[in-house]
């Protein structure tokens, strides 16, 4: 990822379906900087990148769906964010893809093909909601945050052992964050230094 200030930084958001909500801007649609799947081709790039398992045919009204579920994924991270109830109409949009066939886990080492070749991309969307149902349930309660730097407002599941990561990433808010810090306390020590003379 690439900031304003040209430099490169890398952005764990920590969560498949958050990765997901975020290829449409999160809960900003019109955020260029973010949206990187506009069309049911990018859709179907992304969806295999993340699982190759997928056939390549994403159509327009597989591209409806992801849209309509990236943008509820969204919502639902802002709001869970800032310690909101979630919305319920995003939450049944959720549910309701989760309730779909997913891809289901194949053991390798066997002789025998068992179901279809390949999976079709509304079950890439069923395993993405059911990794949103994860990210929304209990297990999570409390660790999706949103970045502690005044000017961003990225967010992320905190799957630090701590449980208190305060920054998108440490590449780019933490590290300004802790310069911003240095420098303070740096003019603060040389306005003491001024007064004791």
């Amino acid at each position: 990822m690439d900031d304003s200030d040209g430099l490169r930084w890398w952005f764990d958001s920590g969560s498949l379906a958050l990765d997901f909500s975020y290829t449409g801007g999160l809960d900003e649609p019109d955020n260029a900087e973010w949206r990187s799947v506009d069309d049911a081709e990018a859709l179907g790039g992304w969806l295999q990148e993340r699982f190759p398992e997928v056939a390549a045919t994403s159509g327009e009204r597989e591209f409806r769906d992801a849209e309509m579920l990236r943008i509820a994924i969204g919502r639902l991270a802002r709001q869970a964010s800032r310690g909101e109830t979630l919305a319920p109409d995003d939450v049944d949009v959720v549910n309701l893809f989760a309730a779909t066939p997913d891809i289901p886990p194949v053991l390798a080492g066997g002789g025998r093909q068992a179901g279809r070749t390949l999976a079709r991309p509304h079950q890439a969307l069923g395993t993405v909601a059911r990794d949103a149902v994860r990210l929304f349930g209990p297990d999570a309660d409390g660790r999706i945050r949103e970045c502690s730097a005044d000017d961003c407002r990225l967010v992320y599941l905190d799957t630090s052992r701590s449980g208190n990561r305060r920054w998108c990433s440490m590449q780019r808010c933490g590290n300004r964050a802790k310069v911003r810090a240095h420098r303070a306390r740096a003019a603060g020590a040389r306005g003491a230094a001024g007064t004791a003379e």
